[in-house]
C-alpha cells in the first residue's frame, strides 16, 4: 500500500479530532428539583436561563427582607436617613415573632446595625424598626415596597409587611425577586457586602447567616434565606466567577438541604455552561446619522446603558451586532429620546436588544441649516 494511502485514515482522524476541539461544548438539559417555582439569571444581561413557574405569585417569607433592605437603601442614599441615626425600638419592633436581631425595648439602635440584623440574623423586629424609621409605620413602609416593585416591573408581587410573616396576599413571583436582586447588586454595589457576612453579633449574641451555600462555595456572596410552614423553604443566591454573575430563586422547597442544592445546581449550570459578554460600553458611538436640521447634518447616536449578552460558553466569538436608525430624523432631538436600536444575534436569534439615543441633545442648526435641509426635504 503506498505511504500516502496508509497516512489517509490518520490525517481524516486528526482532522475529526481538532474539529471537535474547536466546537463549543455542548450544553445540557437544565437542572430540575422538588420546589414550587425557580428561576436563573445572569446579573449583568438579565437573560433568564432556566427557570419553572417563574411568573406565578407564592408566600416568600423572609427573602421579602429584600425588598426590606432595597428601601431603607434608596432612603439612605436620599439623604432621609444615615447609616449611624440611632432608632428608638417601639414595643411593636420588641414584640415580634420570628427570628429576631434580640434589640431591647425602648433602646436606640443605628441603622447600620439594623440593616445587618435583617440581612445576616433576619431579624423581624430590626426589619419593623427600620419600617417604622423610613415611614413611620411598617403599613406605610409596605405601601413604600410595593411602590419600588413597582418602579423595577416587579408585576406579581405585593407586599404587607416588611417581615415576610405570612399576610393574606403577601406574594411574590420568582422572577420578580430575581429582578429585585439584580437591583440590588447593580444599584448598592457599597451595601452588597453584608449579604456574604457569615455571622453578627448584637447584645452579646451572635448568630450564623442562615445562608449556607456561603460555607459551600467561595464564588457564593448572597443573599437572603426564607422559611414558613406554608411558604416552605425559600432562598435567592448570587454567585460571581471569572467575572460572572448568577442570581438564582428558589421558592417552596421541603427543606434547608433542598434549597441549598436547588440554588447550587442552578448557579454552577449557569457559570459553567454559559458565559456573558460586554458587547459595547454605556455611551459608545455606534452611528453618526443624517439629521435634518441639525448643526453639521449630523449627531452621534448610541446607547444609554451597558450592553451585555449571555450565550452558550464558546460561542461568544459567533455573535453579529447590528445597528439600525430610524430614518429622516429631523432636529431638535432630546437625549431621552430613542432613534432607532442595536440588535445582537446568535445564528439569527436577537439575544439582546437596547434603544438607541443621541449622545447629546440635538438642537435646531442656523437660519441656512434649516433652509437648506427644507430644500433637501422636499427632494427626498
Amino acid at each position: 500500500m503506498p505511504q500516502t494511502a496508509r497516512l489517509l485514515p490518520l490525517l481524516v482522524l486528526a482532522l475529526f479530532s481538532l474539529t471537535a476541539l474547536a466546537a463549543p461544548p455542548p450544553v445540557p438539559a437544565p437542572p430540575t428539583f422538588d420546589a414550587r417555582a425557580w428561576i436563573l439569571i445572569d446579573a449583568q444581561s438579565g437573560r433568564v436561563i432556566t427557570s419553572h413557574d417563574a411568573d406565578t405569585p407564592h408566600e416568600p417569607a423572609s427573602i421579602t427582607k429584600l425588598m426590606t433592605a432595597y428601601a431603607v437603601f434608596q432612603a439612605v442614599r436620599a439623604g432621609k436617613l444615615s447609616l449611624d441615626t440611632a432608632v428608638p425600638i417601639s414595643e411593636r419592633a420588641w414584640r415580634s415573632e420570628g427570628s429576631r436581631s434580640f434589640v431591647d425595648l425602648n433602646s436606640r439602635v443605628p441603622i447600620e446595625v439594623l440593616l445587618q440584623g435583617v440581612i445576616v440574623q433576619s431579624g423581624n423586629d430590626a426589619s419593623i424598626a427600620l419600617a417604622e424609621a423610613v415611614a413611620g409605620s411598617e403599613e406605610a413602609f409596605a405601601g413604600l415596597m410595593n411602590e419600588y416593585a413597582r418602579r423595577l416591573g416587579m408585576t406579581q408581587s405585593y407586599f404587607e409587611n416588611s417581615t415576610g410573616l405570612p399576610g393574606e396576599r403577601h406574594r411574590v413571583s420568582a422572577r420578580d425577586m430575581g429582578v429585585l436582586g439584580r437591583a440590588i447588586v447593580r444599584e448598592f454595589p457599597e451595601y452588597y457586602r453584608w449579604y456574604s457576612q457569615r455571622e453578627f453579633t448584637w447584645n452579646n449574641i451572635t448568630q450564623r447567616n442562615r445562608n449556607g451555600l456561603l460555607d459551600r462555595d467561595p464564588a457564593v456572596d448572597g443573599m437572603k434565606t426564607g422559611h414558613t410552614s406554608t411558604a416552605g423553604y425559600c432562598l435567592v443566591s448570587s454567585a460571581q466567577r471569572d467575572g460572572m454573575r448568577m442570581i438564582a430563586v428558589v421558592l417552596g422547597t421541603p427543606s434547608v438541604r433542598a434549597r441549598e442544592d436547588a440554588s447550587m445546581a442552578l448557579l454552577n449550570y449557569g457559570l459553567n455552561f454559559f458565559e456573558t459578554r460586554r458587547v459595547h460600553p454605556k455611551g459608545t458611538e455606534l452611528a453618526m446619522p443624517r439629521i435634518l436640521r441639525a448643526p453639521g447634518g449630523k449627531a452621534a447616536v448610541g446607547i444609554a446603558d451597558e450592553l451585555y449578552v449571555t450565550v452558550p460558553r464558546g460561542r461568544g466569538g459567533d455573535l453579529e451586532v447590528a445597528v439600525e436608525v430610524e430614518p429622516k430624523l429631523r432636529a431638535p432631538i432630546a437625549a431621552s429620546q430613542p432613534v432607532g436600536r442595536v440588535t445582537v444575534s446568535l445564528d439569527g436569534e436577537v439575544v439582546a436588544a437596547q434603544p438607541l439615543y443621541p449622545l447629546a441633545d440635538v438642537a435646531e442648526g442656523g437660519f441656512f441649516r434649516r433652509l437648506w435641509d427644507t430644500i433637501v426635504g422636499w427632494f427626498t
